[in-house]
């Protein structure tokens, strides 16, 4: 299923390996938020240090405009990971030119260099061939291992690839088998369970998880444009009315596979202080919006989940940042957990989640890229997981 060379497949003893990380984390105060795509990245890290090389790593945080923006460095990255490794972190006040070939240069086997944010550079997302070759240049390897921007064709994870034999880090390798084995050859049934607010960023998931799945639950905010395409009145709640076309092709093109809610919670305003009240999916009174799945939705999928063979979830079941509307994503959360079956998680929301109702230990897999894994789901191909090195 994974044809692509890995850090494993390669030589790096005693070489300056750049590796490509995902270190996208929120920052608040200066002070690293949630580290998780930090700790998933150190197994690759603590591999390439006991094998003797130098990692140098790069990534993009937040969204600057291509250029310098303090609140957007890597620093306070940098700080964390030299506070639970055991080596000495260094920091290059840049990703290219004097201060980073100079860092690079001095880098000692024992030691880990991060490079400051690559999106400070307008050459990164052009995948600029000069940008890729400047950072190609401060090693000898590279090892992408940033699966959260696999789908993005960018200079630090697909134009370095051109200059330096490139192959995959273990946390790239962990997510394309889950995600690609769900979609080629998962247990059955193979059930999908998408949210969130809008159709139009899941058409193409929808189709494809369509042919493949045998059964797509469908929740969030998403499912009030399938009620609308129903003929129902549905309020306040929010809706995209250029879909209305797509959604009623999706309803007739997964009859009996495409499940929608039963039942939904409504609030009188978007709020958690809102009214709220539990109805029987039909019209949605004016002034009323539909805010969370029903406790009979949350039943009913509950059942089909527990019998499950493989489970991929990606999208919240309702407004769950507000703590009244969070009961169908908690609900759906702990019966994912609870099933026997091989389950992928995927998207910032409803790995929050999981994470939240204590659960993230009960499931198989927890995608660090929302995007990247959408993208997989859609059946693309990821133009950082192409420009590896093939392993035959």
């Amino acid at each position: 299923m994974f044809n692509k060379k890995t850090v494993q497949d390669i030589d790096v003893t005693g070489k300056k390996v750049l590796v490509r990380v995902d270190f996208n984390v929120p920052i608040k105060d200066g002070k690293v938020g949630d580290d998780t795509r930090i700790q998933a990245a150190l197994p690759t890290i603590n591999y390439l240090l006991e094998q003797g090389s130098s990692p140098i790593l790069c990534s993009h945080l937040g969204r600057p405009k291509g250029e310098f923006d303090p609140q957007y460095s890597l620093r306070p990255v940098a700080d964390y990971l030299g506070n639970i490794i055991d080596q000495q972190v260094i920091f290059a006040g840049d990703c290219i030119g004097p201060q980073a070939e100079e860092a690079a240069n001095q880098l000692q086997t024992d030691q880990v260099l991060v490079l400051e944010n690559t999106r400070f550079h307008p050459g990164e997302k052009k995948n600029d061939s000069e940008m890729a070759r400047q950072l190609a240049g401060l090693a000898e390897v590279f090892v992408n291992d940033a699966f959260g921007t696999a789908h993005r064709a960018h200079a630090s994870n697909v134009g370095v690839a051109q200059y330096l034999p490139a192959v995959a880090g273990f946390l790239m390798e962990m997510e394309i088998r889950y995600l690609g084995q769900a979609i080629a050859d998962p247990a059955r049934p193979f059930l999908a369970i998408l949210g969130g607010a809008k159709i139009s960023d899941k058409i193409g998931v929808i189709k494809n998880l369509l042919q493949k799945a045998d059964q797509v639950l469908i929740g969030g905010g998403m499912a009030n444009t399938f009620f609308k395409a129903q003929g129902y009145p549905v309020g306040e709640s929010l809706v995209e009315d250029e879909s209305l076309d797509i959604a009623r092709d999706l309803l007739t093109a997964g009859e009996n596979r495409l499940r929608l809610p039963v039942d939904v919670v409504i609030g009188d305003q978007f709020s958690d202080d809102a009214q709220k009240k539990v109805i029987s999916m039909g019209p949605i009174p004016d002034g009323w919006r539909i805010l969370d799945i029903g406790p009979q939705t949350v039943e009913n999928f509950g059942k089909i989940i527990s019998g499950a063979g493989t489970v991929v979830w990606n999208g919240p079941m309702g407004v769950f940042e507000f703590p009244n509307f969070a009961a169908g994503t908690t609900g759906i959360a702990a019966a994912v957990a609870s099933s026997n079956a091989t389950s992928i998680i995927g998207g910032g929301d409803s790995v929050a989640a999981v994470k939240q109702a204590g659960l993230a230990e009960k499931v198989t897999h927890i995608s660090t890229g929302g995007g990247a894994s959408l993208e997989m789901l859609e059946g693309k191909t990821l133009p950082g997981l192409a420009a590896l090195e093939d392993k035959h």
